[in-house]
């Protein structure tokens, strides 16, 4: 296992390099130019992408929103969760380039996807979300997070409730959000790593909502 990284890690070349899990003392200097090339094209666009800043959200009557975000001088949004008010669920990221539009979302029907840039990925039809659910449906598992440069501010004041995770778990290689649809009363689905930093269930609507979160290390 490598190190964690933090976003703030990337700002420099060697940061970059361990998170590329390269070690730039074994490199020729034709590769290390190659290398550096590349590093100065991806803090460029880095650079360019807009700052989310603080999301605008909509007015939706019966909306339920968690916001899952990190501390780190400040609070910053790396997702969230909407339940709308006929009870589908969004788990959604937010970026600059709004096109992306990256969400994963399940429907009343049952039917679940994933979406990113106006495309659908990977439609499945599981059961329908009503006072019947049964058992455990997951929405994913998520990684690779950089709020802060990202620069999505999360105020507690646009959310229903806040899962706030310490420094040191979510990063851009390092730590995961499982989000899982959950019977009442049973045990929270096992998540991909030796232990779990922070878990919040929502149980005032069927299923219950379950997030996880954790450094990512995996038991298996």
């Amino acid at each position: 296992m490598i190190d964690f990284i933090s976003e703030d890690d990337l700002d420099s070349f060697e940061g970059w390099m361990r998170s590329q899990c390269i070690d730039v003392s074994g490199l020729s200097a034709a590769d290390l130019k190659m290398w550096k090339a590349m590093y100065r094209d991806t803090r460029q666009r880095v650079l360019e992408t807009p700052k989310v800043g603080r999301m605008k959200f909509r007015d939706r009557p019966g909306e339920f929103r968690i916001a899952v975000a990190v501390e780190d001088n400040g609070l910053w949004l790396t997702l969230w969760v909407r339940r709308s008010m006929k009870g589908e669920i969004f788990v959604l990221l937010p970026r600059g380039n709004r096109e992306w539009d990256a969400h994963t979302s399940y429907h009343a029907d049952g039917t679940r996807h994933m979406k990113s840039a106006g495309s659908k990925f990977h439609p499945t039809q599981r059961q329908p979300l009503d006072s019947g659910f049964k058992g455990i449906e997951s929405l994913g598992v998520f990684y690779g997070h950089g709020p802060k440069k990202v620069g999505a501010v999360c105020n507690p004041s646009d959310f229903n409730a806040v899962v706030r995770v310490p420094v040191g778990v979510l990063g851009p290689r390092h730590g995961g959000v499982q989000v899982d649809l959950m019977e009442p009363g049973i045990n929270p689905l096992p998540v991909p790593w030796e232990v779990v930093a922070v878990r919040r269930i929502f149980t005032d609507v069927i299923p219950w909502i379950s997030i996880a979160v954790g450094p990512g290390r995996r038991s298996i």
